[in-house]
């Protein structure tokens, strides 16, 4: 073999290496990529329900279980039988991003969100309503906090016995929709029905409706943070119209 073959073979020979490695090379830089900017992803689930482990806290579980399958990790906030003030529209949220009333789970639940990258609520039914503790938690944060909800995925969950529970779902996913959160939805609306603590776990349907919803949300978050930084559409200023002359 002289030169110039010698060269000709190991010039082919390396071209084909070079094709026959780059496509591993790129997954696995895909991979590290995707591991670093999936470390801090989290989800903040709140638990609206009295009962710690009823139901509505089988759902969330569900949920949570399926998101960190996908990596992303997850905190449950419990209201329990907690009492929680009502939103008393004194404004004072405006100035200091916190609500005045200091003395329950609405300021813990901001400083979590604030580190969290989107929200699932879950609550049961309550004559076809969600129950008054989680609505007035919800609508505390809402307005305090907005700024803290603004662009992170949200998704609702609604459990009940017989019905109800589609208002319940509704409900819970107006404030989301007036903070531009992407709505995360399931193959059906986010419900799971359960009477009896633990009643949930026959709900097959129910109990895939959350692994899905989860699936849908760990996609959306990492579309999202697929370069480190979260990336959100840029929006005109907001403006109001009052209908009040």
């Amino acid at each position: 073999m002289d030169r110039r073959d010698f060269i000709k073979k190991t010039a082919v020979a390396a071209a084909a290496g070079a094709v026959i490695s780059s496509p591993l090379s790129s997954l696995a830089a895909l991979e590290n990529k995707d591991n670093k900017a999936m470390k801090h992803l989290k989800v903040l689930l709140i638990n609206g329900s009295p009962r710690q482990k009823g139901n509505t806290n089988l759902a969330l579980a569900e949920a949570a279980k399926q998101l960190e399958k996908h990596g992303i990790g997850t905190e449950v906030l419990q209201i329990g039988s907690q009492a929680i003030h009502g939103c008393v529209a004194c404004n004072q949220c405006h100035t200091t991003g916190r609500c005045v009333f200091d003395d329950d789970l609405c300021n813990h639940a901001i400083e979590i969100m604030t580190q969290s990258d989107a929200l699932i609520v879950g609550a049961p039914t309550y004559y076809g309503q969600p129950n008054g503790t989680v609505l007035s938690l919800v609508q505390r944060m809402s307005y305090a906090a907005s700024k803290v909800m603004q662009n992170k995925p949200a998704a609702a969950v609604a459990v009940c016995r017989r019905g109800g529970a589609s208002a319940v779902y509704q409900t819970l996913l107006m404030p989301f929709q007036m903070q531009n959160m992407p709505i995360v939805t399931s193959q059906y609306w986010n419900i799971v029905y359960g009477r009896t603590e633990g009643e949930a776990s026959l709900d097959a349907e129910g109990l895939q409706t959350m692994r899905t919803m989860a699936d849908n949300m760990a996609f959306l978050l990492k579309k999202i943070h697929a370069d480190g930084e979260p990336k959100y559409p840029e929006r005109e200023k907001h403006q109001t119209t009052s209908f009040i002359k």
